[in-house]
């Protein structure tokens, strides 16, 4: 039997993003790049899909109103 580990990735506004490390929670890797995308605090998480036989997760930014 063999095992093989899939890589993730992680995708926002059209920029693919590197596993920052392979045991962060995906809540953590948000939470790793909220520090030079202030935005993703409130992200919301969709995914994962498999593409090209990795795990894509996509950040989606919130969208609201201010006031």
């Amino acid at each position: 039997m063999k095992i093989n580990l899939v890589e993730r990735e992680f995708v926002y506004h059209g920029t693919t993003l590197a596993d920052p490390n392979p045991n962060f929670s995906i809540e953590e890797v948000r939470s790793f790049y909220a520090t030079q995308f202030p935005e993703l605090t409130n992200a919301a998480i969709t995914g994962p899909e498999t593409v090209g036989g990795r795990f894509r997760y996509s950040f989606e930014r919130a969208i609201g109103s201010k006031g």
